[in-house]
C-alpha cells in the first residue's frame, strides 16, 4: 500500500490501522511534538529483545549491536551524512555532558548559546557557571528569524562551544541561518553543537544544506520519529579528537582485549569515542523496528513535511475563524508557515486551564507556562485535527482561559 498525502488526511487516516494498541483512531492525541504513538511493530521489537536475551543470554549482545547499528544508519541516513559518526545513548543529556567535558574550558572558558534552549542544554550550562566553571553568553532566541546572526555575533576566541537549536522546543519556530553560526565557530576555532530534536522527523535536515559538515548534533526518536524512550544520539564530525573527562568504559571496549600501557587512557575510534556503558538494549530493539516500518511505508522526511505543513497550516486555519479574544488565546506573531516546525504553539494567559480542559473534552495537549501546544501526527486525520480545535472553541466558551496556567 503506498501512502500518499491525501491518505493521511482522510478519513479514516490510511496510516491509523497500524498503531493499533494506541488507538489513534479514537482519540485525538495532540502531543506529537512531545510523545507520538508508536506503530505496532514497536511492540514486536521490545518482545524480541526479551526473546533473544532468553535464548542467547550473554550472546545477545551480538544482536543488540546489530539493532543500535541499524538505528545510528537511520539517524546518519536522516542527516544525510556519509562522513561523521553516530554515537546512541538514552538520553540528550548524558551525551552533551560528555561533550561539556571534552572542551578546553581552562583556556577557553566562553560558552554562548541562546534563552530558548531546551532544559537539558539550559540547566547544565547554568550549574556550570554557578560554580564559575564557564562564563555562558546567552543571547535572545527570539525572533528565531534572527538568533543565527545573534549567535554568530557573540563568538569570539575565547569560546570554547555554541550550543544552540535547530528548531526551539517551546513555540517550534525554525532557526534559519545556522550556517552562519558554523562559519563564525571555524573562524574563532569554536565548537558548535546543534540540537536538532525538533527537526529529524517533522522536517528534512541534511548537514550539508546547512553547513554542519564539522558540527556536532544530537537529537533523539521520542518525538516526531515514533521510537519511543532511550534513543537518542550525539552525531561526531569525522576529524573529531575531542577526548571527553566523563567517558564510559564502551568507549574502549574495542580494544580491552589488547595490551594496556600504564598511564595511558585510550578512547575508541569513530563513534566509540563518545560512548558511556551498559545500556539496555530494549531501545534499540524497538527503534529499529520502527525505522524499518517507516523505510517501508516511505515515510520519508520530505513526505512527513509535506503532511506536517498541511496539519499545521489546517490547525492554523481553523483556529483564526473561531475568531476566540486574542486576549485569551493567540498565535504567535510574525511567523508564518515556514517557519514553523511539527507543531502549533498558542499563546494563552490560562494555558494550564485550557489544557486541562481539553484533557476533558478528550483532547490530550500540552502546555509550557503560557504556550499552549497542538502537535498533530501524520496519523490523525483533518476531521480530527478540526475537532480538536473546536474543542479549544468550546473551552474557552466554558470559561477555561481565565484559569492561571
Amino acid at each position: 500500500m503506498t501512502l500518499t498525502p491525501a491518505s493521511l488526511y482522510a478519513s479514516p487516516n490510511a496510516l491509523a490501522p497500524y498503531y493499533s494498541a494506541f488507538r489513534v483512531e479514537e482519540r485525538l492525541l495532540l502531543t506529537g511534538h512531545s510523545h507520538q504513538a508508536w506503530p505496532d511493530v514497536g511492540f514486536e521489537g521490545q518482545k524480541r529483545a526479551w526473546i533473544d536475551a532468553a535464548e542467547l543470554v550473554d550472546a545477545k549482545w551480538d544482536r543488540a549491536l546489530e539493532k543500535w547499528d541499524r538505528v545510528a544508519r537511520g539517524y546518519a541516513a536522516l542527516l544525510a551524512d556519509r562522513d561523521g559518526h553516530v554515537t546512541l545513548a538514552s538520553n540528550t543529556h548524558e551525551l552533551a555532558v560528555r561533550f561539556l567535558s571534552a572542551l578546553p574550558l581552562a583556556e577557553r572558558p566562553r560558552i554562548v548559546t541562546t534563552d530558548a534552549e531546551f532544559h537539558s542544554i539550559r540547566r547544565q550550562v547554568d550549574r556550570l557557571a554557578e560554580e564559575s566553571w564557564a562564563e555562558v553568553v546567552k543571547v535572545p532566541g527570539y525572533p528565531a528569524s534572527e538568533a543565527a546572526e545573534r549567535v554568530a555575533r557573540a563568538v569570539d576566541d575565547r569560546t570554547a562551544c555554541v550550543l544552540v537549536s535547530a528548531v526551539f522546543y517551546e513555540r517550534s519556530h525554525i532557526v534559519p541561518g545556522l550556517e552562519r553560526i558554523a562559519e563564525a565557530c571555524a573562524r574563532h576555532g569554536a565548537e558548535l553543537l546543534v540540537d536538532a530534536y525538533h527537526a529529524l522527523g517533522a522536517m528534512p535536515f541534511r548537514l550539508a544544506e546547512h553547513g554542519l559538515e564539522g558540527a556536532y548534533v544530537v537529537g533523539g526518536g521520542y518525538k516526531y520519529l515514533q521510537l519511543g524512550e532511550g534513543n537518542c544520539f550525539l552525531r561526531t564530525p569525522p576529524e573529531c579528537t575531542l577526548r571527553p573527562l566523563i567517558t564510559g568504559w564502551f568507549s574502549e571496549f574495542g580494544e580491552l582485549a589488547d595490551a594496556r600501557v600504564p598511564g595511558e587512557l585510550r578512547y575508541g575510534s569513530r563513534s566509540a569515542r563518545f560512548m558511556g556503558s551498559t545500556f539496555d538494549p530494549t531501545s534499540q530493539y524497538r527503534a529499529a523496528a520502527v525505522l524499518d516500518f517507516f523505510d517501508q511505508r516511505r515515510l520519508t522526511p520530505e513526505l512527513l513535511r509535506e503532511v506536517s505543513r498541511h496539519q499545521v497550516g489546517l490547525l492554523v486555519d481553523t483556529f483564526q475563524g473561531l475568531e476566540l479574544d486574542p486576549a485569551l488565546v493567540r498565535l504567535d506573531d510574525g511567523v508564518g508557515p515556514e517557519g514553523r516546525g511539527g507543531f502549533l504553539a498558542l499563546t494563552a494567559p490560562g494555558a494550564g486551564a485550557l489544557c486541562q480542559a481539553l484533557a476533558e473534552r478528550g483532547v490530550r495537549t500540552d502546555h509550557r507556562g503560557s504556550v499552549l501546544r497542538f502537535g498533530p501526527a501524520p496519523y490523525l486525520s483533518d476531521a480530527q485535527l478540526v475537532a480538536a480545535m473546536e474543542a479549544l472553541a468550546d473551552a474557552v466558551g466554558s470559561g477555561a482561559a481565565s484559569g492561571s496556567a
